[in-house]
């Protein structure tokens, strides 16, 4: 009896063994990985894979590589998908979607270059595959050939006119080659096919913004910040288009550009940029020592982005303090690639209109120094030389500031009561040239002293 059941457990057992067997042998372990693939479980799909290669060792399959390749890519495993591809291309040497996802690694290991040969086979093997143009456009403009990208982009288009991606790829290389008008064509277009993409919301913003269109930027920044609140750029941009429309402090509930910058440097306080649009929003607003320590750390920091301050208006009043005290009133922040230069004259500025004329001129010497042909730079530090009664030397920066801006009216106007005040009747003359240049206020200065 016991020998019996034995043999009949034996029995079950080589029964049971051999179908779990087959059973192994019977399963897709490619079908179950890409199931898993699309669903993007990519760890299980992983491991699938590799299941579906060894049961194939013999007889190597190059779709079993490329699928696993896919999922370390999505992995983030980006040298290990390079290898899976490698081997993939070894098996089909024809195989050019192996070829793309290679590219599109070594594209995120910045290794652009490498990653455009790839692209070049790919598009050899297969000229209508509108991904491998799309793909070679992205590792262009990495590689900063704005107009190359651009031509990729266009036949990514032409083959799929559908994919947002590519419209806000070339609405990017649009920027870069000063193209806004047409950059916001194709971000409309992007927004169109895909509305809710926060970067698409931003590059829209930003052509808005280079083209002077600063309310319809904001809206667009507030939408990107809904979908994507913590962008450092998106809240400097925000803050950046209201200090043009002179909203530098929230009403009704609604943040102003100062808000905005605060926002952007809590996201990311290395923001240089940032600091220094705060550091201009808090002189407008009278907070000359607040404005002082964002400038100074702008300063310390290292060089800016993109940043400086032009000239904008005209100053109204004649006393040579209100010129100095007026000076902040007639300027604007605009977007310029700039040197640390405009972080000391602007600290400077602030210097000054709190009351220490000496530590602004160290800072307009700075500045100076950084940008020998600062026109703007000599004629606050003549201000402040003047408050100081070193009239001879004031008199010598407006001359600095006239031959480096020939039309520098504010400039005429200052050098034109230095130079009666040190009892130079042709200071009249440079009054003069002032008023012919704009600057209203010089005649009732002459009205005073010069009839």
């Amino acid at each position: 009896m016991n020998q019996m059941n034995c043999k009949n457990i034996l029995s079950l057992i080589a029964f049971l063994g051999i179908s779990i067997g087959a059973m192994s042998q019977d399963v897709n372990y490619m079908e179950l990985g890409l199931t898993q693939n699309k669903s993007g479980n990519y760890a299980d799909a992983l491991r699938n894979f590799s299941l579906a290669i060894e049961k194939n060792a013999a007889n190597p399959e190059p779709e079993a590589f490329y699928n696993r390749g896919f999922a370390k890519y999505n992995l983030k495993d980006f040298s290990g998908a390079i290898a899976d591809f490698d081997k993939a291309i070894e098996l089909k040497p024809t195989y050019f979607e192996a070829f793309i996802a290679r590219g599109q690694s070594y594209s995120k290991k910045e290794n652009h270059k490498i990653a455009i040969q790839d692209y070049n086979e790919a598009i050899r093997l297969n000229p209508l595959e509108s991904t491998a143009y799309f793909s070679r456009g992205i590792s262009k403009t990495k590689l900063e050939n704005f107009r190359g990208g651009l031509s990729d982009f266009n036949k990514s288009l032409e083959l799929y006119p559908e994919y947002a991606p590519s419209y806000a790829s070339r609405g990017d290389c649009k920027i870069q080659l000063g193209d806004y008008k047409g950059a916001l064509e194709d971000f409309n277009k992007a927004i169109e096919i895909s509305p809710k993409r926060a970067g698409y919301l931003s590059g829209r913003a930003y052509s808005r913004m280079k083209l002077g269109d600063y309310s319809g930027a904001i809206k667009d920044y507030n939408e990107s910040i809904k979908l994507s609140p913590d962008d450092a750029d998106d809240w400097y941009y925000l803050g950046f288009c209201k200090t043009q429309l002179e909203n530098f402090r929230g009403e009704n509930g609604e943040k102003g550009a100062l808000e905005d910058f605060s926002k952007s440097l809590e996201i990311n306080p290395n923001k240089i940029a940032s600091l220094y649009g705060r550091g201009f929003v808090k002189s407008k607003l009278g907070d000359h020592r607040g404005a002082i320590e964002d400038f100074t750390k702008a300063t310390d920091a290292g060089n800016l982005e993109n940043i400086k301050l032009v000239y904008s208006g005209k100053i109204s009043k004649i006393q040579l303090d209100e010129l100095r005290n007026g000076i902040l009133d007639k300027t604007k922040m605009t977007e310029f690639t700039t040197e640390k230069s405009e972080v000391y004259f602007n600290r400077g500025i602030a210097k000054a209109k709190s009351g220490d004329p000496k530590q602004a001129i160290e800072d307009f010497n700075k500045a100076i120094s950084l940008n020998p042909v600062y026109a703007e730079a000599f004629f606050m530090r003549a201000i402040s030389k003047s408050n100081l009664g070193d009239q001879r030397s004031a008199l010598q920066d407006c001359n600095n500031s006239i031959f480096l801006q020939a039309k520098y009216a504010e400039a005429y106007f200052l050098r034109g009561i230095l130079k009666i005040a040190l009892s130079d009747n042709s200071g009249c003359n440079d009054l003069s040239k002032s008023g012919e240049l704009g600057y209203s206020g010089a005649y009732n200065v002459i009205k005073e002293v010069c009839n």
